[in-house]
């Protein structure tokens, strides 16, 4: 998970509700064929194992043809036993520490620091690939439980050398702000797939505002 010298990359997000994942997989090539993302991140909440653990079986070949990080939500355990490239914690989730010992050095751990720099500073100081700040608008995918200012991206960029993602009801239309507030990644999930242009149309978008904005 580089940052491409400056340039700031999508982080997508399957949606809350996946679809049946051999019909998500058909928009998650027509995302791809918008142009670069770096990350996508399957979220399942409420299903089994055996269904994360078939719509993983669908996507993997899809990010390893596109050259996209898979990345498991929550769930180290499954993201070792279903060969994704890491796992993204939370602050309820299973630790860091706990999720780089089931992983091992080679596989990428993002934490969840929602607005708190002291927990940013924790998880980059203990050896995170990633921090996460937001939520930065209000979300149609996760209820917003803190609200996170820009100047907490300003900051982390002029202080540190992760990357940092920012999460939240980003969109094409509000990402301006947040990509030059220095965020390294933007994490989307309705902001693609709810785009009403679809989701070639809206990677298109938010690739292009990268470029213009590439530090």
């Amino acid at each position: 998970m580089s940052n491409q010298a400056q340039r700031c990359r999508l982080y997508l997000i399957t949606p809350p509700a996946l679809p049946h994942p051999q019909v998500f997989a058909q928009e998650l090539r027509a995302a791809l064929d918008g142009g670069d993302v770096a990350v996508l991140q399957l979220r399942l909440k409420d299903v089994s194992d055996d269904a994360i653990a078939r719509a993983a079986d669908i996507l993997r070949p899809i990010c390893q043809q596109r050259d996209v990080s898979l990345i498991m939500n929550d769930r180290p355990d499954l993201a070792l036993k279903l060969d994704c490239d890491g796992v993204h914690v939370g602050q309820e989730d299973t630790p860091y520490a706990e999720a780089r010992r089931i992983l091992g050095p080679d596989r990428i751990v993002g934490v969840t620091c929602k607005a708190s720099r002291h927990l940013a500073m924790e998880a980059a100081e203990a050896g995170a690939d990633y921090v996460a700040f937001g939520a930065f608008f209000s979300s149609s995918t996760k209820t917003v439980t803190t609200p996170a200012a820009l100047d907490i991206l300003e900051w982390w960029d002029e202080m540190m050398t992760v990357p940092s993602v920012a999460i939240g009801g980003i969109t094409a239309d509000n990402c301006r702000p947040v990509v030059e507030a220095g965020a390294d990644f933007l994490a989307v999930a309705n902001g693609v797939w709810g785009h009403p242009g679809g989701p070639t149309e809206a990677v298109r978008a938010f690739n292009k505002i990268f470029d213009e904005l590439a530090r």
